[in-house]
């Protein structure tokens, strides 16, 4: 039976290049903006409440937060906990298969760190080659 740190080679119900696959859209998902910081927040943080990452995720709307979160939980990587308090608190967290996210989605925050100053070199050469007349 395999599990979820097994390697699985793509079949063509299961390629993310074929449209319509499934994982395609869990790629559009999981490669968005604000779900890889959500998730980057949440491995680093821990359990925070919405207020926490709307504040740590500067420029993200609350509209955009809240639909990342809900997305985010319907798939299975974050879980919403509701405490009856008063008033109510709601905090969200990493489920084990969201924890399995954060080592591939660091990898990519730092090679976008690390190689910042070539992807802009590359736009600033690409736009001088545009504008140029010919």
């Amino acid at each position: 039976m395999a599990t979820i740190h097994d390697v699985i080679e793509p079949t063509p119900a299961r390629d993310p290049y074929v449209q319509g696959c499934p994982s395609r859209d869990v790629l559009d998902q999981i490669g968005s903006k604000w779900a890889v910081l959500v998730i980057g927040e949440l491995g680093r943080h821990g359990a925070c409440r919405f207020t926490q990452l709307r504040d740590q995720l500067s420029g993200v709307s609350e509209k955009m937060l809240t639909q990342t979160l809900r997305m985010l939980e319907r798939d299975g990587m974050v879980l919403r906990t509701v405490y009856p308090d008063a008033p109510i608190r709601v905090e969200y967290q990493l489920t084990p298969l969201g924890q399995t996210l954060r080592s591939p989605l660091k990898a990519l925050t730092d090679w976008s760190v690390q190689h910042i100053e070539d992807v802009l070199t590359a736009r600033k050469q690409y736009q001088e080659r545009a504008t140029r007349p010919r």
